[in-house]
């Protein structure tokens, strides 16, 4: 009986989805047209043409590749631990030493990624993601716990790679090709839409691939086949960009200067401190819950075997509703969200400022980014407590003997993180600059993979609950001060704006 209400809530959530799409494209199609008048464009010193072509050669070119390495990495999300605990028949502990050494690999890893990515290309460092990626799926064929073990050293550093580079080649090509901080806005949105219908999908491919082959392997061997197609897209479509590029570099192969450098900068800067608060503590409560969804749900459900890809795409339909939120907010109620305050008005005289652009068109530019920023650090805010209370739901007395409750308050925590994404790339992308974007990326991933594997090391079977309930508080933390030092200042910043001299 419980097996057909999966099947149920995964149409009604899909019809969910389709619909907000459609009302979102159908109330954000108004005000797409008015953007910005040809003569507007051509005051900035821009074609009329030129900015919405290089969104859209911009879009489809990260959007195909993200679809592929998203896929890739989905396609494995559902049966790794079933993979481990059922079929190879690895105790509990044993499986999560091998999630303890992944989060470790990606902890230490990930510093160094950051800076080779900034330092050697963030497009090489993509290739070399493709290689190491299809080398842990190789490795999950084997059930030798030292093959396995290093499948998880490789794919820890794949994961680095893959949510840290990624994104800052994106940002880096959209300040190249001259985008907004709208535009970006929109692609990140876009991003995760994508990500939320390619792992719907991935989760279908996946339930089918076991049922056909009867083995929890084959979801692997179709994800490798996914990264050696995504390798030769990043090779013959992306554009190298880079970081900062320092001529003694080789000379310090483990750049420990640049890392200095980079902790110096988080260090005094407060924002950029309660940035890396929250990804630890949203995205470690992300990692631990890739790990205890599934004896979650089996230990409030009566079943013997639950649909995971099924319920894994009911996840991901989820995800792709909060995107569809995400996007409508931020094009389409801008006005309703954003700081009056930080507005201009127009004027009647436009005065120059000697280097093409004029002193309104700059105002305006400007206000439009303060009011940018704004909004995303009240989205982040918002998105942490609400996921805060999605987890604190799922462990409740109630929860504990209702399935269908835990089902829900888990597919709000996933609708959470449909939101989250894009809303903690445009804080990286307003708040952290170029020369050490991926460094700082990197970096920011070492606390919160120390927070995972010390909620690993807990002994998860035992105290799932009590994981749960510290990943809760953790989250509301990270709300709190969200609100009380991003927002303050970014909002505080915006009311005190001046406008431009000479």
């Amino acid at each position: 009986m419980i097996t057909g209400f999966y099947e149920r809530q995964l149409v009604v959530l899909s019809s969910l989805c389709i619909l907000s799409l459609l009302l979102e494209r159908f109330f954000s199609k108004p005000r797409q047209l008015p953007r910005q008048s040809p003569e507007e464009r051509l005051e900035n010193g821009s074609s009329p043409h030129g900015t919405m072509n290089g969104l859209a050669t911009l879009t489809r070119q990260y959007l195909v590749v993200y679809a592929f390495v998203m896929g890739a990495d989905w396609l494995q999300g559902p049966y790794v631990y079933s993979l481990y605990r059922e079929q190879y028949g690895f105790t509990e502990r044993f499986v999560a030493v091998l999630f303890v050494t992944g989060f470790l690999s990606a902890a230490i890893s990930g510093p160094l990624v950051g800076v080779w990515a900034d330092q050697h290309g963030r497009k090489w460092i993509c290739q070399i993601f493709c290689v190491t990626y299809v080398l842990t799926c190789i490795c999950l064929q084997i059930p030798s716990p030292p093959i396995l073990i290093l499948g998880r050293i490789l794919g820890g550093i794949s994961t680095s790679i893959l949510f840290s580079a990624f994104e800052t080649w994106l940002v880096s090509a959209s300040t190249n090709a001259g985008l907004p901080s709208a535009d970006l806005s929109l692609i990140f949105g876009r991003a995760t839409l994508t990500n939320g219908f390619v792992a719907a999908g991935a989760g279908l491919v996946s339930n089918q691939l076991v049922a056909y082959t009867e083995t929890f392997k084959s979801p692997f061997i179709a994800s490798a086949a996914l990264l050696i197609l995504s390798y030769f897209v990043i090779k013959n479509s992306w554009t190298e960009n880079y970081g900062s590029t320092d001529k003694d570099a080789s000379a310090d192969p483990f750049q420990t200067k640049r890392l200095r450098q980079a902790w110096k900068i988080v260090r005094q800067d407060p924002l950029l401190l309660v940035l890396g608060l929250t990804q630890t503590c949203f995205e470690g409560s992300m990692y631990l819950f890739v790990f205890l969804w599934v004896p979650s749900l089996q230990e409030a459900s009566q079943s013997t075997q639950l649909p995971l890809g099924n319920i894994f795409s009911a996840f991901m339909v989820s995800m792709m509703l909060g995107s569809v939120l995400y996007t409508f907010i931020t094009q389409t109620l801008p006005a309703v969200f954003s700081n009056p305050a930080s507005k201009t008005h127009p004027t009647n005289g436009v005065e120059g400022n000697g280097n093409g652009t004029t002193i309104s068109s700059l105002e305006t530019t400007d206000s439009a980014n303060s009011q940018s920023l704004t909004l995303h650090a009240k989205l982040s805010s918002g998105v942490c407590a609400v996921s805060a209370l999605a987890l604190a739901c799922s462990v409740s007395s109630r929860a504990a003997e209702d399935e269908k409750l835990r089902f829900w308050a888990f597919c709000l925590f996933e609708a959470c993180v449909g939101m989250y994404y894009p809303v903690q790339g445009m804080l990286r992308g307003s708040l952290v600059s170029n020369e050490h974007r991926a460094t700082l990326s990197a970096l920011f991933r070492v606390p919160l993979n120390i927070f995972v594997v010390v909620s690993l090391l807990t002994g998860v079977s035992s105290a799932r609950n009590a994981v749960m309930t510290a990943s809760a508080l953790m989250l509301t933390f990270s709300a709190l001060m969200t609100g009380f030092i991003i927002v303050d200042r970014v909002d505080g910043k915006s009311q005190r704006r001046r406008p431009l001299t000479h």
